[in-house]
């Protein structure tokens, strides 16, 4: 598999630890591709797209990758 090297907060390097000690995810690389994959989706549902056509910045809009993975854990965490 491709090696990638990227940069994050420390907010964020802890969100991924606290998933991966709670058990939901094996390894902190899973987590990663996982936000990825849900990128990715939101990317191609149009919502990124929308964004930018209504004239919003990505950071602007206050949603970003973190935000989506955190909706995402929060509904896998009410429906386990």
């Amino acid at each position: 598999m491709p090696m990638v090297t990227v940069s994050i907060s420390p907010v964020q390097a802890a969100g991924i630890r606290d998933a991966v000690d709670s058990g939901g995810y094996a390894s902190s690389s899973e987590v990663v591709r996982e936000a990825l994959r849900l990128w990715d989706a939101a990317r191609k549902l149009g919502e990124y797209k929308d964004e930018v056509l209504a004239g919003e910045s990505h950071a602007g809009s206050g949603r970003c990758v973190a935000d989506m993975f955190a909706d995402h854990e929060a509904v896998r965490r009410r429906t386990a």
